[in-house]
């Protein structure tokens, strides 16, 4: 599941990407998938608020967000949820079910939205092949405008919407580039069926 209530739309858009991902193989551990008894090929887009201002954007899938069906639930994803929860609440949670409701205030996606074996990073072309349906999450259903990248292939993943290496001149400066903002504009390929959209 991607939250309690999955939107029609959004329901075409995990089966518009599971039917890219059934046209041609590609990495990905299935052995993670059959031991939590998921479907490999059924995306696991996002978690968490599409009205949210907000949006923390990962690698790819680890295998706790597998089992969870949600992005950002492993280690990293807790760090990222429990500083969330301290900083609304100003305490820590007490519970798992008080750190979910995190979800409430904040939006989770990644660069893809299926889990690599071994961890590692995917390909650009792996990227690239699912960068349209992540565009269309981020433009379309998506309505915040605030985007915190987790590490540098998340960050890289923006690298088309920004100036002509800014990006890259960006990520390039010193530690002080963690307080500060880069804009880019985000634009959504054109898929057959509907137009496209951009923030």
């Amino acid at each position: 599941m991607q939250t309690a209530s999955v939107p029609a739309e959004i329901a075409t858009l995990i089966q518009l990407t599971q039917q890219e991902a059934e046209k041609e193989t590609f990495p990905i551990d299935t052995p993670i998938y059959q031991s939590a008894k998921k479907e490999p090929l059924r995306p696991i887009l996002y978690a968490g608020n599409l009205s949210s201002n907000i949006c923390f954007f990962g690698r790819d899938l680890g295998r706790d967000e597998v089992i969870a069906g949600q992005p950002l639930i492993g280690a990293a994803g807790t760090l990222v949820r429990e500083g969330l929860f301290s900083a609304i609440h100003q305490r820590p949670a007490k519970t798992k079910q008080e750190l979910e409701s995190v979800l409430e205030r904040v939006f989770l996606s990644n660069t893809v939205p299926y889990k690599p074996p071994g961890n590692k990073a995917y390909t650009t072309a792996v990227k690239e092949r699912f960068r349209p349906f992540v565009e269309r999450l981020l433009t379309l259903f998506w309505q915040g405008n605030q985007i915190v990248t987790l590490g540098t292939e998340a960050f890289k993943w923006f690298t088309p919407y920004g100036g002509r290496g800014a990006v890259n001149s960006f990520w390039q400066q010193g530690d002080d580039r963690y307080e500060k903002e880069l804009k880019v504009t985000l634009t959504a390929t054109i898929f057959r069926d509907s137009n496209t959209g951009g923030k």
